[in-house]
């Protein structure tokens, strides 16, 4: 009878390990990161964005409809709108920051904005 409570008690706790352990991983994904660079290359059949971080990296962001765009102030028709295509497309060779979540190597901008120098 003992071995019986203690083999559920154990069984128990492995499963609420694992569980404590895949809600990290599940915040984790959720994280917002952000990357400043000058705006390489913009793709608008795929959707993505190409930003030469200063150290050189290059990071190639997805970008959709529900991306925001902000000061967007002098970035070119369409851009006042919240477009995050029309303003990345004004802001080529131009250094703006990115905010993005990640899931597996996918990287998708979440709000995109005028760096701060």
């Amino acid at each position: 009878m003992f071995q019986s409570r203690w083999l559920r008690l154990q069984m128990a706790a492995l499963f609420l390990l694992v569980l404590g352990i895949a809600s990290q991983i599940a915040v984790a994904e959720d994280m917002v990161h952000a990357v400043s660079g000058v705006v390489k290359h913009v793709d608008k059949a795929s959707k993505t964005v190409v930003i030469k971080a200063a150290d050189g990296t290059e990071h190639t962001i997805k970008y959709s409809e529900k991306t925001t765009v902000e000061g967007s102030k002098d970035a070119g028709k369409g851009a006042e709108k919240g477009s995050a295509e029309a303003y990345l497309d004004a802001k080529k060779g131009a250094k703006v920051t990115v905010h993005y979540t990640e899931k597996g190597s996918e990287k998708t901008a979440v709000a995109v904005k005028d760096a701060v120098d």
